[in-house]
């Protein structure tokens, strides 16, 4: 299982030259940042596009030696992809230029015609920075929440499974998921992080 790998230890042996830990850290973790990049931007190309950039950032940065977030391997790849993200929103928020002369219509309104975007991009922005909050957050609970946490939300396992994969009922899955829920609210709050949960 993936999660019981330590992410420092396979950050250390791939800066050593094990490109088999990378793979780990890759399987381990694609799940997670690609359903967040989604999220944020609604297109799956793209999102593939920002995933693979990602990586390639994270690759960059363990060879040139600049990592050190002291094993918190995934709230640091979470940020990267956040930047990308954020980068990609302001690079194409500048607006279209749209002449009201080159429409073959005498009535064409310029403001009749402008579309705009769901959720501004600052708005896409604060909701990925939440994100990456709450993963933060979750690093911080006990294991045995946090892997709850990770099972259910990440990894989109049912109750039922997580039961099976434990090896307990599913009442104590539903109970240590109240408790991992209560306590990442009060990480939260003390983060002054208003979350619905």
């Amino acid at each position: 299982m993936f999660s019981t790998l330590d992410d420092s230890l396979l950050v250390n042996q791939y800066i050593s030259g094990d490109q088999k830990s990378l793979e780990i850290l890759l399987k381990k973790y694609k799940r997670i940042i690609f359903k967040t990049i989604i999220s944020k931007v609604k297109s799956t190309e793209l999102a593939e596009d920002l995933f693979q950039d990602t990586f390639i950032k994270i690759i960059n940065t363990l060879k040139t030696g600049k990592y050190n977030e002291e094993g918190k391997f995934l709230p640091w790849a979470l940020r990267i992809a956040n930047n990308l993200i954020i980068d990609y929103f302001r690079k194409n928020n500048s607006r279209k230029m749209i002449s009201e002369s080159s429409s073959s219509s005498d009535t064409f309104n310029v403001f009749t015609h402008m579309e705009c975007d769901s959720t501004p991009w600052i708005e896409q922005v604060m909701q990925t920075e939440l994100y990456t909050e709450l993963v933060n957050g979750i690093e911080l609970l006990p294991a045995a929440q946090r892997e709850l946490i990770e099972m259910r939300i990440f990894q989109g396992m049912s109750f039922k499974d997580i039961a099976e994969e434990k090896e307990i009922s599913i009442n104590t899955a539903l109970g240590r998921m109240r408790y991992a829920i209560q306590n990442l609210r009060k990480l939260m709050e003390e983060k002054n992080v208003l979350i619905e949960l």
